[in-house]
């Protein structure tokens, strides 16, 4: 059986956790249930970083001890990864024995392959209580680092880790392994940063109390780097009598981490292990920032986002798809709880709700509340399952989580399709329940319990909901529930209510004055020229507008209405329903296939009927749109700027 071994970067508990802590673990635990259900052996860590200056002195400030403080952060760890429903397999603390000893282990191998590599020095420079880290000259700024945190001048005789002497080694390793850093972009900062030359890494403090003492000269205390990193075989048991786990699950397969910290991991943590002969993980992939009006979220800027309201309103699993389903992993993404209701009642409540809940009722109403009684293995559900169903594992497989459900989305649009040219209401009240119309709902429940079994890493708990729903066996979590023809017969449905219930989004939001005042207008019937007089806007103002590229997919004309066309465009990560006032210049099989520019982060509007989330970029002429041309070759999601 396979070894999987997935960390997230334990986490300061100076801080409740906030979003961003939220969608790395998250997101670790959508890929451990992934590579469960392929078979893998997973073990799964989390945990968090408990020492140094800013736990100091944040107790003292509460007169209390460091010790009390990491307890009752810990606590509120514990308590949310439970009602996210993370599947960790252990919690590393690095207040623990266990973890002492692995440092210790750590520094030893290193004193002894390497005597050299570790020795004592004096070091002065601008310190960052906040990141914890000593910031070159060039990057400090009347007292602030590049990220605005307050930095200070401080000189100290410290134990420092010889880092200049592994620049060829780490960029060897980098050339040898390609995916070592994930993504791409991360990978070609590291080899900037590594190119332009390694100074040596300050590995103690003597103005810090709490933390591990140095070996043999308890003055010092282990700085955060070799310590905290070291927490990633520390937790397997690594230097004590029981390194079983060690032996078993290390090297790690993924070292999870905000792209902030990426350089401690894939320089810093890399090197160490070098030194110390041991064996480096094989990869380092760094997920982007949860946003707040296009800023990054941190206590610093007082815009930290923690949305337990979301979670208690509406349950872990909806909070979840959107985490994964909004972001492209590696990118940054703004958050806003409107955003999340938005993709809540369109993607969930509206798509794979209402697809489930009016399969369940067609099957109950025709076959006495229970799954048809003859299943089918020839039919175009069947195609389209096969033919998706190695997308969805490949993207899975390179963390394109919104790309993976994506794939689900679009077998569910096929089983929307089928479900209409079929018109099993029809040919019920035609024939009766006779074996065609039990193949056509087999079909139709079975292509369903595939898309619930792909959307199951992300919302584990409302798919055992769903599947016991249309008579599936809800604990057939494994890649056998992705092949076809798993659905039992003859096993009874339940009709009951919705599984997503629809949301008034202004209602939950509040104050509609306020909503109006808050969102962009919708998009009106026609393609309008800008008035000349317009009003200037700030850069600021238009950085704020996100234009992508997209591509049209579907097209076709609103009933009742001359100038609107609904298209349905993909975005790179997934597919959206745009309306467009142009049906007058273009027909939609001109449409279908072609490349244009759009605001993807415009509110949803509905314009006849139909919701619209975006709006297309067209020049106007005499009243008459033109499209935004773009070439052939340029993907679908590239920001335009």
């Amino acid at each position: 059986m396979p070894k999987f071994y997935i960390t997230t970067a334990i986490h300061y508990v100076n801080d409740d956790p906030h979003i961003g802590h939220m969608y790395e673990n998250i997101v670790a635990d959508v890929i451990a249930r992934h590579r469960r259900r392929m078979g893998d052996d997973v073990w799964f860590l989390t945990g968090t970083d408990e020492h140094g200056q800013k736990i100091e002195r944040s107790a003292a400030k509460e007169k209390i001890l460091p010790i009390e403080l990491a307890d009752r952060v810990v606590k509120t760890h514990h308590d949310l990864w439970k009602r996210l429903n993370i599947s960790h397999d252990d919690f590393i603390r690095t207040t623990e024995s266990r973890h002492r000893v692995g440092v210790y282990e750590l520094i030893g191998r290193i004193q002894e392959r390497n005597p050299g590599d570790i020795y004592l020095g004096e070091h002065s420079g601008w310190y960052c209580q906040s990141e914890e880290t000593f910031i070159p000259e060039n990057q400090v700024k009347d007292g602030l680092d590049q990220e605005g945190h307050k930095v200070e001048q401080t000189t100290e005789r410290n134990y420092f880790f010889k880092l200049s002497a592994y620049s060829d080694k780490l960029l060897k390793h980098y050339r040898d392994n390609q995916s070592f850093i994930y993504p791409q972009t991360r990978m070609n900062e590291v080899v900037s940063f590594v190119e332009q030359g390694l100074r040596d890494l300050s590995i103690s403090r003597t103005t810090v109390q709490w933390g591990i003492p140095f070996p043999g000269n308890p003055d010092h205390v282990i700085y955060v780097w070799m310590d905290a990193l070291t927490n990633y075989i520390s937790a397997l048991g690594f230097g004590s009598a029981d390194d079983k786990a060690y032996e078993k699950y290390w090297p790690a397969n993924v070292h999870l981490v905000g792209k902030d910290i990426v350089r401690f991991h894939a320089v810093y943590w890399p090197a160490f292990l070098m030194a110390a002969g041991i064996e480096l993980p094989k990869q380092v992939a760094g997920h982007g920032w949860w946003l707040r009006d296009n800023q990054k979220i941190s206590k610093s800027l007082g815009n930290v986002v923690r949305p337990y309201n979301i979670i208690d309103d509406f349950g872990a699993d909806p909070f979840r798809y959107f985490l994964v389903r909004e972001m492209v992993f590696g990118q940054d993404q703004n958050y806003s709880d409107e955003a999340f209701l938005g993709r809540y009642n369109a993607d969930l409540a509206n798509d794979l709700g209402n697809t489930l809940s009016r399969a369940i009722k067609m099957s109950s109403d025709y076959f006495g509340g229970k799954t048809p009684p003859t299943p089918c293995d020839d039919n175009d559900l069947l195609l389209a399952a096969e033919e998706l169903i190695p997308e969805y594992l490949r993207e899975m497989d390179s963390f394109a989580f919104q790309r993976a459900l994506d794939v689900a989305w679009r077998l569910l649009v096929a089983i929307n399709g089928y479900i209409v040219s079929r018109e099993p209401w029809k040919k019920f009240k035609e024939t009766g329940a006779d074996e065609s119309l039990s193949r056509i709902i087999w079909n139709v429940l079975e292509s369903l319990r595939i898309v619930w079994t792909m959307v199951a890493p992300v919302m584990p708990t409302v798919s055992r909901e769903a599947l016991t729903r249309i008579g599936a066996d809800p604990d057939l979590i494994t890649k056998d529930a992705l092949r076809w023809g798993v659905l039992p017969n003859n096993r009874p449905v339940r009709v009951t209510d919705p599984i997503f219930p629809r949301i008034d989004t202004v209602a939950y939001i509040g104050d509609p004055k306020k909503m109006s005042e808050s969102q962009t207008p919708p998009p009106v019937e026609t393609t309008q020229a800008a008035p000349p007089d317009l009003a200037k806007i700030s850069i600021d103002q238009f950085m704020g507008v996100d234009l992508r590229v997209a591509e049209i997919r579907a097209a076709e004309k609103v009933e009742k209405s001359k100038k609107l066309m609904k298209l349905t465009v993909f975005t790179g990560d997934s597919e959206r329903t745009i309306v467009a006032g142009i049906a007058t210049k273009y027909t939609p099989e001109e449409l279908v296939g072609r490349k244009v520019v759009i605001v993807a982060n415009l509110q949803p509007a509905k314009l006849m009927g139909v919701e619209s989330n975006g709006m297309v970029l067209a020049a106007s002429i005499d009243g008459e749109p033109s499209l935004l041309s773009v070439d052939a070759g340029v993907p679908a999601g590239t920001k335009v700027k």
